[in-house]
């Protein structure tokens, strides 16, 4: 009589993400896991955990050393789900025979190319422009057929419509997001500053082509500053009328960290003003929006505003069908197929 008992691999799962995330991988995980998930815990916890672990999951970021590594004597795999691995002895896991490797994370890198749009957006005035396009009004003059010699370029005579060449982009809150944004913008000859609780090392700023600067100095150079930082009771409201008048006059803010680190009143405030040249949000204090939210009156008004209902990382930033693929070098690994991704 043969069994059908499936045989479960110990798996802990490691993160700084918070319970609905934790969820939805959960719910994508493949049955013959058993997954502990450890949300920022400390080392002793940790390394109870990992003494008959199998596979690793580490989300995004969180240092494993030696030390880890030589307490979890069954383990075959480390995944880092994300793109930098600095933070793994991957010089101990050789030694110990264990395989490292990453995962991208598809959501993060659809909120970076969604933040390069933002900015191209708002340098190049788009909503302005292309309502003026639309209006196609005889206001600004007589059209004429165009050939090579005959056109009118700039016929509403607009002004301050750039782009992010020779620009500096300030990153408030670096992780996962920040660094595919940086890659993003490698080539495109911007200076990029980042401040960030933990610096990254010297490597991983070379590499990404950063410079780390203090806060007032991040606020006062950036011509575009880029919210990513996630929320805690510290950060609420961090993004405040303080913080504007440290920035440099004209700057372009854009936003896809969480909704209530930024004072929205003192946002619109500080847009009217002139202060702050133009604001992209995909995230808000309030979801779905309340029709009472200021920055909505400033872009009905033809502002340099632009406002997206929290779709940057696509339709199913959340959902468990979004981590399916988190697992596949898991189950590569159980089925002996290829590691892809693999950095040991």
């Amino acid at each position: 009589m043969t069994s059908n008992k499936i045989t479960r691999h110990k798996t802990v799962f490691t993160t700084e993400r918070g319970q609905r995330h934790q969820q939805a991988a959960l719910s994508a995980a493949p049955d013959y896991l058993d997954i502990t998930m450890l949300r920022q815990p400390d080392r002793e916890t940790l390394l109870a955990h990992l003494a008959d672990a199998e596979y690793f999951i580490s989300e995004r970021t969180g240092v494993v050393d030696a030390g880890m590594i030589g307490a979890a004597p069954n383990l075959k795999l480390i995944l880092r789900l994300g793109s930098l691995t600095y933070d793994i002895d991957t010089d101990a896991a050789r030694a110990a025979g264990v395989i490292v490797c990453r995962w991208p994370v598809g959501t993060v890198i659809r909120v970076a190319e969604h933040l390069v749009m933002q900015m191209l957006a708002l340098g190049k005035k788009l909503r302005e422009v292309e309502r003026i396009a639309l209006d196609a009004t005889p206001y600004w003059g007589e059209s004429k057929r165009t050939d090579e010699d005959t056109f009118a370029y700039n016929w509403s005579g607009r002004n301050d419509v750039e782009g992010l060449w020779q620009k500096t982009i300030g990153i408030l809150g670096f992780g996962e997001i920040g660094v595919e944004l940086a890659r993003r913008l490698a080539g495109w000859d911007v200076t990029v500053l980042y401040n960030k609780r933990r610096r990254l090392p010297n490597t991983v700023e070379r590499e990404l082509g950063l410079t780390y600067a203090q806060l007032p100095a991040l606020y006062a150079q950036s011509d575009f500053l880029v919210n990513l930082l996630p929320y805690f009771p510290e950060t609420d409201m961090f993004i405040n009328a303080a913080s504007f008048a440290q920035m440099k006059t004209g700057v372009c803010l854009v936003s896809c960290g969480s909704g209530s680190v930024i004072d929205e009143a003192e946002l619109a405030h500080a847009v009217k003003s002139g202060k702050v040249g133009g604001a992209a949000l995909d995230t808000f204090e309030w979801e779905p929006l309340k029709p009472d939210n200021p920055l909505i009156a400033l872009a009905k008004q033809n502002y340099n505003v632009l406002l997206t209902p929290h779709t940057a990382a696509g339709a199913t930033a959340a959902a468990a069908n979004e981590r399916f693929a988190d697992f596949t070098n898991i189950a590569n690994h159980i089925h002996n197929q290829p590691i892809k991704y693999r950095v040991v």
